[in-house]
């Protein structure tokens, strides 16, 4: 049983560094009046920001943010105020109820296994995410205006990074826990329990929400000098874009991407090792431990990648394109919140003929079961791989 518990070791240990910039979170709060001989924002050292840094400007003791002209043509384009609010509407039609179905099914009418205690965590986590969109929606409709207040838009970035981060961390998880099954199903029988996965699905919640207790300790939300806008997160001052976010984004894809990403890169591996030199039989779950990996490459890399790029590479004057593109990005990473479903749930033709019952209020004897072949190995009768 001890070596069960490297997971939980081995996140709190990524969380250490995050801790330490969120106290220092505190002394960014307040911003005093800066300025600059051209009037524009410099960024220290010639780093490219994550969001459009601003410049402070003072009026009456409000504090007000100046973007360059051409900054805010790219935040009014067609690109943000239409085509982005529609991509998350979309997502929000199509992931909030596959999602809390698949929720609502798992909590009650599957088998408590290890296995699904990680998949009702994952349904969790993406419906939340669906519950936070419309006030996205709302705001890039708004053409970048935020009316919500200052609390909500703190509440909102945070769990909008929070689930991305956290839908990794369980992601990973589950890959762990499949391997564990398909490759050492005698040490699995041991170590999986209800009690590890539960332990191991609150541990990934503590280290979701100290991932993101920066962003809810420092303002997010500022008016745009020279308009009746609000923005939130979107620009942010230049001096905190260009110090403390430098160091807290790059930490935070750091632990909340690329150490899961890895997890699951060799974890898969080791699954498809074992797995093609099972036979023929095992085709259909070599399928999907392939099209698990390739949704999560393809939907959580560039924004992360874009991240990585911004701050390792020196600033030209393009920054507002360079910010369009991540936030786009963010929009695709969204997308994944409706792949789950399918990937992980529907993709099973027990999961599906309860859901069909449920919804049809048949009743059944059986209780789904979506294990890995008494979690061990896939059934061939089963298209899933949990």
């Amino acid at each position: 049983m001890a070596g069960c518990t490297w997971g939980p070791r081995f996140c709190l240990l990524l969380l250490g560094c995050l801790w330490k910039l969120a106290l220092a979170a505190v002394d960014y709060d307040d911003y005093e009046p800066n300025s600059t001989d051209d009037g524009q924002p410099h960024l220290s050292n010639g780093l490219c920001p994550r969001a459009i840094p601003g410049q402070e400007v003072w009026h009456n003791g409000t504090l007000f943010l100046t973007i360059p002209a051409a900054s805010r043509l790219q935040l009014s384009s067609l690109l943000i105020t239409l085509l982005l609010p529609s991509a998350y509407t979309a997502v929000f039609l199509v992931g909030l109820p596959l999602n809390g179905l698949a929720l609502w099914v798992l909590a009650t009418h599957v088998e408590k296994l290890p296995s699904t205690i990680f998949l009702m965590n994952l349904a969790a986590v993406d419906l939340l995410l669906g519950l936070l969109l419309p006030f996205k929606i709302a705001y890039y409709f708004l053409g970048n205006h935020w009316p919500f207040g200052e609390g909500m838009c703190r509440f909102t970035t945070a769990a909008f990074y929070g689930n991305m981060y956290g839908s990794m961390l369980l992601l990973a998880c589950i890959s762990v826990d499949r391997y564990l099954g398909i490759a050492h199903p005698f040490f699995a029988r041991s170590c999986r329990s209800l009690a590890v996965a539960t332990g191991t699905c609150s541990v990934v919640w503590v280290a979701a929400v100290l991932f993101v207790v920066p962003l809810t300790l420092r303002r997010q939300s500022f008016p745009l000098n020279g308009t009746v806008l609000t923005v939130c997160h979107d620009v942010l001052p230049h001096v905190q874009e260009a110090g403390y976010n430098y160091y807290y984004f790059l930490c935070l894809v750091a632990c909340g991407f690329l150490a899961p990403l890895l997890t699951m890169v060799l974890s898969s591996s080791a699954m498809l090792r074992v797995l093609l030199g099972s036979g023929e039989k095992y085709a259909t779950a070599i399928k999907l431990t392939v099209l698990v990996l390739s949704t999560v490459v393809a939907f959580y890399t560039p924004s992360n990648v874009l991240l990585l790029l911004h701050y390792a590479h020196s600033c030209s004057q393009h920054q507002g394109a360079l910010y369009v593109a991540y936030i786009v990005s963010l929009a695709l990473t969204t997308c994944n919140s409706c792949a789950d479903p399918f990937v992980y749930y529907y993709v099973s033709e027990e999961f599906r003929a309860k859901v069909r019952a449920r919804l049809f209020h048949r009743r059944k004897s059986s209780t789904v079961s979506l294990k890995t072949s008494k979690e061990t190995l896939p059934l061939r009768s089963s298209h899933s791989l949990v």
